[in-house]
């Protein structure tokens, strides 16, 4: 009887150290628990998902129902608006929160474009000059977004209009760079009312092109399924 109970005992005794075993945080050589996985500027799939890439494709296009606007005053409807747009940009940096992260906006498109200054009778084309920008997006308070330029040129849009005359060419410049910003509601980025002065251009050309668009769902292309981007 003393050796069955020796031998229950010890059947009990090893059965508790392999439960132990299973449920025991895994540990580091020096015996410390391993850090958890530090949080990015950007994640995608949800708010402190994984972590998004450096050199993943974020992309976007128009929210469903708004328009891309050029207009001739920061709050007036008189000028050029346009009912498709998108973007693409790669992610260049995604430091651990909070903190900044930055993309090259590669492609910008503007489609279905319409305008409704006197003497236009339609655009011909929207162009986005000297690709890539720099894109920085912040988690700070209000998640700003500042759009720059780089090495490429300034941050500049040429507008092709078909007047009852012909056609004219308007160039509108930035004198730095744009600012918008994020929202985890909608994974949207917008910008509104950023001026571009004219650079050239006929006297047709209003003054100060005034955009104004918000895309959205951003999404991460480069993982499958394109999930949504957070910024965290």
């Amino acid at each position: 009887m003393r050796i069955r109970r020796s031998l229950g005992t010890a059947a009990l005794a090893a059965a508790a150290v392999l439960a132990a075993g299973t449920v025991a945080p895994a540990q580091a050589a020096d015996g410390t628990a391993p850090a958890a996985a530090s949080v990015a500027v950007l994640t995608h799939t949800s708010l402190g998902g994984p972590n998004v890439s450096v050199g993943d494709v974020l992309a976007a296009d128009l929210v469903a129902g708004t328009n891309a606007t050029f207009y001739s005053s920061a709050t007036g409807t008189s000028g050029i608006k346009c009912a498709t747009s998108s973007f693409s940009a790669t992610v260049l940096t995604n430091p651990t929160a909070p903190g900044v992260a930055t993309e090259s906006l590669n492609t910008q498109s503007f489609g279905s474009c319409t305008s409704n200054v006197i003497g236009v009778t339609g655009v011909q084309s929207i162009t986005v000059n000297n690709l890539p920008y720099t894109n920085s997006v912040s988690d700070a308070p209000g998640n700003p977004v500042s759009l720059d330029p780089t090495s490429a040129g300034p941050v500049q849009t040429t507008v092709v209009l078909k007047t009852i005359l012909g056609t004219i060419t308007c160039v509108y410049r930035a004198t730095g760079g744009l600012s918008g910003t994020t929202s985890n509601v909608g994974q949207t980025i917008g910008f509104s009312a950023q001026a571009l002065p004219k650079s050239s251009g006929p006297s047709t050309c209003f003054p100060v092109g005034y955009f104004t668009a918000l895309y959205g769902q951003v999404r991460d292309i480069s993982v499958p399924g394109s999930p949504i981007v957070w910024v965290n």
